[in-house]
């Protein structure tokens, strides 16, 4: 269990941090951004959450997560890829997604357009989520891109987005409150 007594340590005071193992990283290094992302990616799943408050079923998918958020945290900040005693995302969290996917899907008409963001506030927040999983993923490839990860991080982030554009059709009653893109409109 994590233990945190001392908030500020003032280890980061130079520009660096500590990772899981104890390496120390400069703050722009591409994992400490890596992890910087999927914390601004939960944030807003944390805002999004005071909007579903009336949506017991979205608020504990997105409570569950919020708690993957971290285990992606956790996976991130042991550099490597060997799972022996280490937090890793797992297959079955990425299929959990897409189970929820699926299930949020059977409710949706089918999309004749591209969905601007937007409608009720709690999707709007929603896309907004998005956006961010969606940073997160591009921060999860570019270190992926340059050292060994657990290849559920990208696949679980890729999922997350989907998820969260599919919520926000749901709680857009249904897609029944969707804002479409009319190409060419404002022309």
């Amino acid at each position: 269990m994590v233990r945190l007594d001392v908030i500020t340590t003032r280890g980061g005071d130079r520009g660096e941090t500590s990772l899981g193992d104890g390496t120390r990283l400069r703050k722009d290094a591409l994992r400490v951004e890596a992890m910087g992302a999927v914390d601004e990616a939960n944030a807003a799943i944390g805002l999004l959450r005071q909007q579903t408050v009336a949506e017991p079923e979205a608020d504990a998918m997105l409570a569950r997560i919020q708690n993957d958020l971290f285990d992606l945290g956790a996976d991130l900040c042991m550099p490597g890829t060997e799972a022996e005693g280490m937090l890793r995302v797992t297959p079955g969290q990425c299929l959990r997604l897409e189970a929820e996917i699926a299930a949020m899907k059977a409710d949706l008409p089918p999309l004749r357009s591209f969905v601007l963001p937007g409608g009720t506030p709690a999707a709007a927040a929603a896309h907004m989520a998005r956006t961010l999983a969606r940073r997160a993923e591009r921060a999860v490839v570019a270190l992926a891109a340059a050292e060994a990860l657990n290849p559920e991080l990208v696949r679980y982030l890729n999922r997350l987005s989907d998820h969260l554009f599919v919520l926000s059709r749901r709680l857009n009653g249904n897609g029944a409150g969707d804002v479409v893109w009319v190409p060419g409109a404002a022309r």
